[in-house]
C-alpha cells in the first residue's frame, strides 16, 4: 500500500515559456513568499498578479486561505516567472479545495490561471534576419 502525502508536503508547479515556478504549501495565514521575499516587497503589478488567485478564492468561497505559499522560480524572464507562480498558486488552491465552482471562477476570470499558456517564441529561419522578416530584394 502507498501512503498518501499530506498536502503540506506536496509540491505544485507552474510554467510559462521557459520559466518554472515550484510552490510548497505550509499551514499559515495566506501569505505569499516569492524567492524568499514576502510578496509585499514586490512591485505593484507583480504583487497584484500573485494575489489574484487568492482573492478570487476568498470571494468565491467566502473564507480565508489557511496556507502560506513558498514559491521558487527559475529561468525565463521576470514576467514569465510571475505568471508561472500565479499558475502554481491557483493549481495548489484548486487541489486543496477541490471546488468546481472555484475552477469555473478561475476560467471565467482568466483561463491561463489554471491552464498553462502554450505559446513559445518562433524559431529563426536560416538565411533570414528574424523569424518572420524576409530579406529585401533590390530590382535595380
Amino acid at each position: 500500500m502507498t501512503k498518501q502525502k499530506s498536502i503540506e508536503k506536496r509540491i505544485f508547479s507552474g510554467n510559462r515559456k521557459t520559466a518554472v515556478a515550484k510552490l510548497r504549501l505550509t499551514p499559515g495565514k495566506g501569505k505569499v513568499f516569492y524567492n524568499h521575499l514576502d510578496s509585499e516587497n514586490l512591485g505593484l503589478f507583480h504583487k497584484l498578479a500573485l494575489a489574484e488567485p487568492i482573492r478570487i478564492h476568498n470571494q468565491e468561497m467566502g473564507e480565508e486561505i489557511k496556507y502560506d505559499f513558498h514559491i521558487k522560480t527559475q529561468s525565463g524572464g521576470k514576467q514569465a516567472q510571475i505568471q508561472a507562480a500565479r499558475l502554481a498558486i491557483a493549481r495548489a488552491i484548486l487541489e486543496v479545495t477541490g471546488s468546481e465552482t472555484l475552477r469555473k471562477a478561475y476560467v471565467a476570470y482568466d483561463r491561463n490561471m489554471i491552464v498553462p499558456d502554450s505559446r513559445r517564441k518562433e524559431t529563426r529561419k536560416p538565411g533570414d534576419s528574424k523569424a518572420r522578416a524576409k530579406r529585401q530584394k533590390s530590382f535595380r
